[in-house]
């Protein structure tokens, strides 16, 4: 069993969690996958498989893999929509699965995507912790008198921010953008959470094809990147200004230059983006496509 202790800083109030056993985890293995086919993780064919995490930073089934494709050497966007509509539908099965128990506050899905960013095994894949509270990050978005996201929807400037479109679902770059080439895609309309979605998961699927193949495209290698989703929690509140939506986070500021967050950010508290939205728009515009992702 994993070490597991939450623990709150007296002195910033930030909750921290101690979970000692996940230096055990695998760093990235140079020879078999645990993720492909046949592997420890996949013994059986699988298009997108979900498993609990070996080395969990949150104990009890409560931290979860999701493995996106059998493909070893594919990336999120390269599997195609048809499969990631599948990976954010499982999402959205996970959501309500995990959810639905007694310890379950809020449901994170996220990626991190190449080793730049602590990704410990290239194999496609991200992951899903289930905690026993709303964290901060949530909390914080979601308990404003109005629905910031909306707002958004109805700006014109979010428009000439826009980077990848469809009838319900996109990807703008954000008007405070902490990192050089964040990318944040929400639904139009006010949706709460994946779940309710579920009729619009394809152009989300879409939305997000076309914007991380952008992100990789930018500087023509692959884009290590961050990515995470916020919905509604389910702690059984009403959170009327939960707006289901994805942030995605990028590391690099250009080629092979990492953006890195440093001690004037962490001392302050306040951002200092090198790269101004409105040319990381023009930049990821100009990015345009590449055949390779299936439809």
């Amino acid at each position: 069993m994993t070490e597991f202790d939450l623990r709150v800083d007296a002195l910033t109030g930030h909750r921290v969690v101690i979970a000692g056993g996940r230096q055990k985890r695998p760093n990235l293995p140079t020879t078999d996958c645990p993720f492909c086919v046949g592997g420890t993780e996949a013994p059986d064919p699988y298009d997108v498989r979900w498993f609990v995490n070996r080395w969990p930073a949150i104990p009890d089934g409560r931290a979860e893999v999701i493995l996106y494709a059998p493909d070893h050497d594919a990336s999120f966007w390269s599997i195609g929509v048809e499969s990631v509509e599948h990976v954010v539908a499982l999402w959205a099965q996970r959501t309500v699965e995990l959810g639905a128990r007694d310890d379950v506050a809020y449901v994170l899905a996220f990626e991190n995507r190449g080793p730049e960013v602590g990704a410990t095994i290239a194999h496609p894949h991200g992951q899903i912790y289930a905690f026993p509270e709303v964290p901060e990050a949530v909390h914080r978005e979601f308990s404003r008198p109005a629905c910031a996201l909306c707002d958004r929807a109805a700006s014109a400037a979010e428009d000439d921010r826009t980077i990848v479109d469809s009838p319900t679902w996109r990807a703008a770059v954000p008007e405070a953008a902490s990192w050089p080439y964040e990318l944040l895609i929400a639904p139009r309309g006010h949706v709460p959470d994946l779940a309710d979605a579920a009729a619009a998961l394809r152009d989300l699927a879409a939305v997000l094809v076309g914007a991380l193949q952008k992100l990789d495209l930018l500087f023509d290698a692959p884009m290590p990147y961050m990515l995470w989703v916020h919905q509604r929690p389910t702690d059984g509140g009403e959170w009327p200004m939960a707006h289901v939506h994805v942030h995605i986070a990028p590391l690099l500021r250009s080629p092979g230059v990492a953006r890195f967050v440093a001690a004037g950010e962490l001392g302050s508290g306040v951002f200092f983006n090198p790269v101004s939205p409105e040319v990381a728009t023009e930049q990821l515009r100009a990015a345009g496509t590449r055949p390779g992702a299936r439809s």
